[in-house]
């Protein structure tokens, strides 16, 4: 099963146990994070598209950490004019795991399996 999620302005296909960097997001670390922006779903076999998106679905993931990427070097150059300038960039990033993809058939068959053991409780 994976998904395709769209989050700061672009689209990353995960599934379950992947981890993905993404722009800085607001959240600390150990914290859950749910992305409600889902454009694709598959799950065996079975694909959903989303108009923008599909609803219903979300996915949760756990941020690991924050960081810094590797330093890029940004030079600009005019020619016949002596003008030079260097620049160095270090992009912020969120490392985060994605726990888990909810989909409505899911929902439903958890909702089941919750109100089976209320159910067993209650006989016992």
């Amino acid at each position: 099963m994976y998904a395709i999620i769209e989050s700061c302005g672009r689209q990353y296909k995960v599934s379950e146990g992947d981890v993905v960097f993404f722009e800085k997001l607001n959240a600390e670390e150990g914290k859950k994070v749910t992305f409600d922006n889902v454009v694709l779903v598959s799950n065996d076999g079975k694909v959903q598209v989303g108009n923008p998106y599909v609803a219903g679905v979300k996915v949760e993931g756990k941020v690991v950490s924050h960081g810094k990427a590797k330093k890029i070097i940004v030079f600009k150059m005019k020619a016949k004019k002596n003008e030079r300038t260097k620049q160095g960039h270090r992009q912020p990033y969120t490392k985060v795991e994605i726990t888990s993809i909810k989909t409505t058939a899911t929902k439903k068959a958890e909702d089941k399996k919750e109100t089976a053991k209320v159910a067993e409780k209650v006989e016992a």
